[in-house]
């Protein structure tokens, strides 16, 4: 009896096939060499085998320029979702900003695979997103956070459910809010810890918040300039309206300061700089002086052709709470503002 141990012994018939048959069968295949025309480019077309591509800047720029000018042999809507779906991180933070400034000596970091966890909503852009904070772009209409009346569809809800899509545990926490008409970037935390830093140490930690706005009426300055500043005291009644007052004694300091950058008779397009952050304090301030912002039914504004309030938060820049860095987003003025003002400057 043959032992479990040897080797059974392979029997072959009279009609066994050729030695020659066999040689061939068994020697190693030939590895073809590949054209390089045909070889892999930057990014490979199998999605399992992709890695992670470090590329090194050696001048400022700004990451889209970068990235077409280093990817040449991708299209400028690939390189675009690489952005989009979370696939270029740098300081091991996930950028999604596409003009976000590099300087020399930054890695960027391009991962293959796409991003797990992705936000996509018609109302909510991400802007940025490291660990601590997320920066947002939020569209009029929508609420910064739950109300008596709208309790379920918020920023705060969209982004808890993004969150806790990476990880049941994960929470979301509120730093600063925009009115719902408001549109505009705003900033989560993504701890308790790190919202108490941002928020109580607001006026050392936001370097600039910066706003557009449309009013109605041409804006004039006494010394021709097309700046100025001013500065109130607001008061908020039981009704929930703001005031504003000269007197300190009546409220809470606030203090705006706003640049001229088109106008006609009948809009102006301003900018303005926040040097503190009240409630209504934009709307208000600029009603107190006679040039209520375009929408603004509630402080003395009129429907246009916009259909929502003349407001987007275009700047924000602050010291990141953890890391110490500066941090500086900018999104596009809203072009219907813009041809709004642009039209009327037209007409006879």
């Amino acid at each position: 009896m043959q032992s479990k141990s040897q080797p059974k012994r392979k029997v072959f018939s009279s009609a066994e096939k050729t030695a020659d048959h066999f040689k061939s069968k068994n020697q190693p295949r030939v590895k073809r060499d590949v054209p390089e025309s045909k070889l892999p480019k930057t990014q490979p077309k199998n999605a399992k085998k992709r890695t992670v591509s470090v590329l090194t800047v050696t001048e400022p720029t700004e990451l889209m320029a970068f990235l077409l000018a280093q990817l040449k042999d991708q299209s400028r809507t690939t390189v675009k979702s690489l952005l989009s779906h979370q696939q270029i991180t740098i300081r091991k933070q996930v950028i999604r900003q596409f003009d976000y400034h590099l300087n020399a000596g930054d890695e960027v970091n391009i991962h293959w695979g796409k991003g797990e966890v992705t936000l996509k909503d018609p109302q909510l852009k991400i802007i940025y997103e490291d660990k601590y904070l997320i920066v947002v772009e939020k569209a009029a209409g929508l609420l910064s956070i739950a109300t008596q009346k709208e309790l379920k569809r918020t920023a705060y809800s969209i982004l808890s459910e993004y969150v806790k899509r990476q990880n049941p545990g994960n929470k979301i926490f509120v730093v600063h809010r925009l009115d719902r008409e408001t549109s505009g970037l705003m900033l989560f935390a993504k701890d308790p810890e790190v919202q108490y830093a941002m928020q109580n140490n607001w006026k050392y930690t936001v370097n600039q918040r910066k706003y557009t706005a449309v009013v109605e009426g041409k804006l004039e300055t006494g010394d021709g300039s097309g700046t100025g500043t001013i500065k109130s005291y607001l008061w908020e009644s039981k009704a929930l309206i703001v005031y504003s007052s000269p007197n300190p004694e009546d409220g809470q300091e606030s203090i705006t300061h706003y640049k001229v950058l088109k106008s006609s008779d009948e809009y102006s397009l301003v900018e303005l700089e926040l040097e503190t952050g009240r409630k209504n304090q934009i709307r208000v301030q600029m009603n107190s002086i006679g040039y209520p912002l375009v929408g603004d039914l509630k402080y003395g504004g009129h429907a246009s052709s916009l259909r929502r309030l003349a407001l987007h938060a275009n700047v924000l820049s602050f010291v990141h709470p953890v890391t110490g860095e500066m941090h500086h987003f900018e999104t596009p003025v809203p072009a219907a503002f813009i041809l709004l003002v642009e039209k009327s400057m037209v007409k006879k």
